[in-house]
């Protein structure tokens, strides 16, 4: 049985790739702590005193394709404003484009969903 497909939608257009369930709950995980630094930051009162920054998010998978995201949870201001910096590629593309982190968490519901019907 061939992987599943995983479309993560861009601010302009998608792109799809073949993409491991058990890779999907990693990044998965990857988001969680980054939404968590982005809540921490988000909370901070003005003017408390200098803010503890917080680690980048950088997530690999190497599969069929080559899937980078790495997100700097310190430049934004909340969750709902940040953005992924996604990279996708092969030995015959390559895609560096921005997403926006709440349709990323979105699509990968989406496809985790589909997955998990799948195999029932």
């Amino acid at each position: 049985m061939s992987a599943p497909q995983l479309t993560l939608n861009l601010v302009e257009g998608s792109v799809s790739f073949r993409f491991n369930p058990e890779a999907a709950r990693d990044l998965q995980g990857a988001i969680a702590a980054l939404m968590q630094s982005l809540k921490a930051i988000a909370s901070k009162t003005p003017g408390g005193g200098k803010a503890t920054p917080h680690k980048s998010m950088e997530y690999q998978y190497a599969g069929e394709v080559f899937l980078e995201c790495f997100c700097n949870p310190n430049i934004w201001p909340s969750p709902f404003a940040a953005k992924v910096l996604l990279t996708i590629r092969d030995d015959r593309i390559r895609l560096t484009t921005e997403a926006e982190l709440t349709r990323i968490v979105e699509d990968l519901n989406t496809f985790l969903d589909l997955h998990h019907a799948s195999t029932f």
